[in-house]
């Protein structure tokens, strides 16, 4: 953290994503934070990046969502959430990456506040924790279906341990169903 950043930079098991925890300033009103700041996340991440996009998703718990990713207009994304919580997921699928092929999940939730860099050229899912979770994310190019591709969620290779309760399958639509295997899947 820089001296004006507002931001903690916190190294995850994945070359280059970070969970960035923001300063929030709390008293018996309540809180407030900047969930965004340019120049914070700048200098924090240490690269210049250009956000065009903004979403937003409301999901209902055991809903998995992912793993996405385009191999054209990639997109570097700053995920966080308002309501709720997520098992929030990434996997290296950049052939160059000393951590190729490695996965690191962690919890965001509107409670801690927590915000996770995912720079272009990761899949990237969640699992909703909670009766119910809002989950927003920048992006740093457009959504382009034509190039989009999905990783299977349960792929033995890569091994994700989602934190599902035993005997719960999740919520999933039938395209991130249809994920492909490691071994499929296009990589960077």
């Amino acid at each position: 953290m820089t001296a004006q950043s507002k931001l903690v930079k916190k190294p995850t098991a994945i070359h280059d994503v970070f969970v960035l925890e923001p300063k929030v300033f709390g008293d018996e009103r309540g809180w407030f934070t900047e969930s965004f700041n340019a120049q914070d996340f700048a200098s924090v991440i240490e690269q210049d990046y250009e956000f065009v996009q903004d979403n937003h998703s409301f999901s209902q718990q055991w809903t998995l969502r992912g793993l996405h990713y385009q191999m054209e207009k990639t997109q570097g994304k700053l995920v966080r959430v308002v309501t709720g919580a997520v098992f929030d997921v990434v996997v290296d699928i950049r052939t160059q990456s000393p951590t190729y092929g490695k996965w690191c999940g962690v919890e965001l939730s509107a409670e801690n506040h927590q915000q996770m860099w995912i720079p272009p050229g990761l899949a990237h899912g969640f699992l909703v924790l909670t009766p119910t979770a809002e989950f927003l994310y920048k992006t740093t190019d457009y959504y382009d279906p034509k190039s989009e591709a999905c990783l299977a969620w349960n792929d033995p290779t890569v091994g994700i341990q989602w934190p599902l309760p035993e005997g719960v399958s999740p919520n999933m639509n039938a395209k991130d169903l249809a994920g492909l295997s490691w071994d499929q899947a296009p990589k960077f």
